[in-house]
């Protein structure tokens, strides 16, 4: 019997932070025909408001692959620039939502890689929510992409196991290797014609993963010590956890970048800071939460005992 090659499908890829590049490194190891990509704007960024490009724009321009940097999706001339380049399929890792013009221009779709297990954690920021929650379980789903955010028919899921002093670092990593070979079988089976989906079917109970401000970043140090754990760890090493810290006559912002736990009854006031010259504690509910890396407003990122040999003579406490 005679086999029938499989077309190489014509490939757009868009995406911008660095969880992106590793699955655009991916599809490039593993021979895909990547004919363009679609990446976020340049902009200012930092003190000096220098130009910043994407992670995928600097990969994209190191591999000569052409690239495209919308501010409008629907606009004319980049959806004529778009439809020239003739893709038969387009990938979406952690961009933006697209209107129905770009989304159904390929012939064969367009599929998106999400950091979760659909449908719970739809939304901007399912790494850091599954840490928070205290989830132990994560992982990855290709879906085909419909009018709404995260809802479209799903392709492939694997799942990883979350280890009680994961990051949400941590589990980024281990979400972007799973999920490059995830996305590689998804294109394998889309170009074959043997891809089969299941429709996303909505629960009450499912979680949501909105976007992270400032606000909900902030420690609530009136909540559980296993709350207040997940709480740091799932947001580092971004966008960090914060807290405002009283030093002598100052307020100054304080972010948490590493923290442990003591699970243990006391009769310490919540809040109340345990000091000694080489370590910094809080009283919570349920036990103490131990600073380990840490940063002042205006410092650099520091062990907790740099920081304590800096105020060695001054007062400090939480404002709560």
């Amino acid at each position: 019997m005679t086999k029938h090659k499989v077309k190489t499908p014509r490939i757009i890829f868009m995406g911008t932070p660095d969880f992106a590049v590793g699955i655009l490194n991916k599809l490039i190891e593993s021979g895909q025909n990547i004919v363009a990509v679609i990446t976020a704007v340049d902009k200012p960024a930092g003190r000096g408001k220098k130009i910043h490009q994407s992670a995928v724009k600097k990969y994209a321009l190191e591999h000569n692959i052409p690239i495209l940097q919308p501010k409008n999706l629907k606009n004319e001339i980049f959806l004529e620039t778009l439809a020239s380049y003739k893709a038969d399929l387009q990938i979406v890792v952690a961009f933006r939502m697209l209107p129905k013009a770009v989304w159904a221009m390929p012939k064969m779709g367009t599929f998106n890689l999400h950091a979760s297990l659909l449908p719970d954690y739809r939304g901007a920021a399912p790494i850091n929510w599954a840490i928070i929650n205290g989830e132990k379980k994560s992982g990855v789903t290709t879906f085909f992409i419909d009018e709404a955010i995260d809802t479209g028919n799903i392709i492939l899921q694997e799942s990883v196991t979350i280890k009680d002093a994961d990051t949400a670092g941590d589990l980024h990593d281990n979400l972007m290797v799973i999920g490059a070979n995830l996305v590689v079988k998804t294109v394998t089976l889309i170009a074959k014609g043997t891809v089969q989906t299941i429709s996303q079917k909505s629960k009450p109970d499912s979680k949501p993963a909105p976007k992270l401000y400032p606000e909900n970043c902030k420690i609530d140090w009136h909540t559980d010590v296993t709350a207040i754990y997940n709480h740091i760890r799932g947001l580092s090493p971004y966008p960090t956890s914060w807290t405002i810290l009283n030093v002598a006559d100052k307020t100054l912002k304080f972010k948490i970048y590493k923290a442990s736990k003591e699970v243990t009854i006391h009769n310490e006031e919540i809040g109340t800071l345990l000091r000694t010259k080489k370590t910094l504690k809080v009283a919570v509910k349920n036990g103490f939460i131990q600073l380990d890396e840490v940063q002042l407003a205006g410092k650099r990122k520091m062990p907790i005992q740099d920081l304590l040999n800096g105020l060695s003579s001054s007062t400090i406490e939480l404002a709560l």
